[in-house]
């Protein structure tokens, strides 16, 4: 059984700081790319960061520049940085993996249960 669990989420003022992180556990052969998406009231969600197994990273444009995406394999896990928030960018953070788990190739996406993060003053 493989799980994906967000931590980090939470209130903030604008133009401060906050640091999201993803861990995977259970019975993991590999983890391939990983991720962070958001979805905001009544908007669909989007891609904000990901990150390649060679850690090669991308971002949406309106976070270039603010937020940082990293991993750390020999945890499973990956972070999300973000620097300078705006009030739009409140909405459910969720993570995101894709995953062969032990004792097979074949990849799966998870995802986790979502952390709230909102920018407000």
């Amino acid at each position: 059984q493989v799980q994906v669990v967000e931590s980090g989420g939470g209130l903030v003022q604008p133009g401060g700081s906050l640091r999201l992180s993803c861990v995977a556990s259970g019975s993991i052969f590999s983890i391939y790319s990983m991720g962070w998406y958001r979805q905001a009231p009544g908007k669909q969600r989007e891609l904000v960061a990901v990150t390649a197994s060679d850690g090669t990273t991308d971002y949406i444009d309106s976070v270039k520049g603010r937020f940082t995406i990293s991993r750390d394999n020999a945890k499973n896990t990956v972070y999300l940085q973000m620097n300078s928030l705006k009030p739009e960018d409140t909405a459910v953070y969720y993570c995101n993996a894709d995953i062969s788990p032990a004792r097979t190739t074949r990849r799966y996406t998870y995802w986790g249960q979502g952390t709230q993060v909102t920018v407000s003053s």
